[in-house]
């Protein structure tokens, strides 16, 4: 019984609490695009194919995805297996190329990269159409994505089916 005990312990305690479905905030606290404020949404982040100007090449990263793997301590390191996302989106002024908004989150889990893509969409559109503040949106995503999608539903099922830019 102590030895199930014991090695039940050294499990938890060799698995890092980030290596889940939100990122660890030490590592990706989540960075912010100064250029994109609550008063010129409507020519930056609201404007179609906005985030396709800031948006950081693949080859930058894949290489971070890499990095990030291996010092979020994931035992997968399949970078297949990972979408290197902006934890604050493009698409509410997140800032596009900063390590600390950028993090190798798993595709393949209850709360992956999909769920979160349609977070995504739908608070921007509920930003651009003045139903939630941009400082808020960002706050949601920063703070906790998965609790944000569960409190901003009414939005998901407004604006489904969607990819923000």
């Amino acid at each position: 019984m102590k030895k199930l005990l014991l090695t039940a312990v050294l499990l938890v305690a060799a698995f890092p609490s980030w290596a889940g479905d939100l990122p660890d905030p030490s590592l990706t606290p989540g960075a912010i695009n100064p250029d994109v404020t609550q008063e010129n949404i409507s020519r930056t982040v609201c404007v179609k194919g906005w985030t396709k100007t800031v948006r950081p090449p693949a080859y930058y990263t894949n290489k971070l995805k890499k990095e990030q793997i291996r010092e979020y301590g994931y035992a997968d390191r399949n970078p297949r297996d990972y979408e290197e996302d902006h934890l604050i989106p493009l698409g509410l002024g997140g800032n596009p190329t900063d390590p600390k908004n950028l993090w190798p989150e798993p595709r393949n889990s209850e709360w992956g990269a999909a769920r979160k893509d349609q977070l995504e969409f739908a608070m921007y559109k509920a930003v651009c159409r003045g139903e939630v503040s941009l400082e808020e949106a960002r706050r949601a995503f920063a703070s906790n994505w998965t609790e944000a999608y569960k409190k901003y539903g009414v939005f998901l099922g407004r604006y489904r089916n969607g990819h923000a830019d």
